[in-house]
């Protein structure tokens, strides 16, 4: 975070999903809590950010491809594709 944010504003927020509010993650926040500013959401938040709006437009753009990807390759050049197709109002 000091890396990224060195002027010491950096801010981590998560949703409290299951993963990011393991042991092993509330401790790694607890530990770093001096290194950047922790905003607290409430669990699963639809509001937290668009990601998961993004990664399902991608999803339904890539899936709806004519032949189906079959290697892993294609699947990366078609996410890549529907990332640039997007307009630039979108995000």
């Amino acid at each position: 975070m000091l890396i990224v944010h060195s002027d010491g504003f950096g801010q981590f927020q998560h949703d409290n999903a299951t993963p990011h509010a393991s042991r092993v993650a509330t401790k790694w926040l607890q530990e770093h809590t001096s290194d950047f500013r922790h905003f607290h959401w409430p669990p699963k938040s639809p509001d937290m950010n668009i990601i998961e709006d993004i990664w399902d437009a991608l999803l339904y753009v890539v899936e709806k491809r004519s032949p189906p990807l079959r290697a892993s390759m294609d699947l990366l050049t078609a996410l890549q594709d529907s990332w640039c197709e997007f307009p630039s109002g979108y995000l």
